[in-house]
């Protein structure tokens, strides 16, 4: 039995690795819950002309950003763990200074106290020191930086492909099983 995946989105670009994701978990029917940040509807709406309402039907239940006393803002309520993606410098500085002035960022700060798995999907580049130290710190306690990078040895030929490596590699650090990853083999 899977406990829900909580899937955020921010205001990063990149918001197709979280709609990617939320379909592939789906797929493999997985919960999913949702939390989308008021740049993440804004970042559907230009990269991917798609609404908050098409991006929340992906999901089995969505949380208002706003909404502190949300489940996922309390240890009591149990994930398989938590993937914000993209994840923005402003997402990431909130999370390593637990300042949880939202939802997303206080079901991550959950996510580290309770010791579940929370992956970040960092899109900023290129990085300045405090940026590094941002995520060393968030690091230090627990999350899992996962840039979005291409892996070029799976010998990408579209940027579906990219999207598709990526959404894979984050089952992988979920431990959930999926059949479609490229996986490297020696030659």
């Amino acid at each position: 039995m899977h406990y829900p995946i909580l899937v955020g989105i921010s205001g990063a670009s990149g918001a197709i690795l979280g709609i990617r994701l939320l379909q592939k978990l789906k797929e493999l029917s997985i919960p999913r819950h949702l939390i989308l940040s008021k740049g993440g509807v804004q970042t559907l709406k230009y990269e991917c002309n798609m609404s908050a309402s098409e991006a929340e039907k992906l999901a089995d239940e969505t949380y208002s950003y706003k909404d502190l006393a949300a489940s996922p803002s309390s240890g009591s309520f149990l994930t398989s763990g938590m993937i914000i993606a993209p994840c923005s410098i402003r997402t990431l500085s909130g999370i390593a200074h637990s300042y949880n002035e939202n939802l997303m960022i206080r079901a991550a700060d959950v996510h580290l106290k309770e010791r579940r798995k929370l992956i970040l999907l960092i899109r900023e580049s290129p990085l300045h020191s405090g940026h590094l130290a941002l995520m060393k710190k968030a690091s230090d306690w627990g999350a899992i930086i996962a840039p979005p990078v291409p892996a070029f040895w799976a010998h990408p030929q579209a940027i579906e492909d990219i999207i598709h490596h990526q959404v894979n590699r984050c089952l992988d650090l979920l431990n959930i099983h999926n059949k479609a990853a490229t996986r490297w083999k020696s030659q």
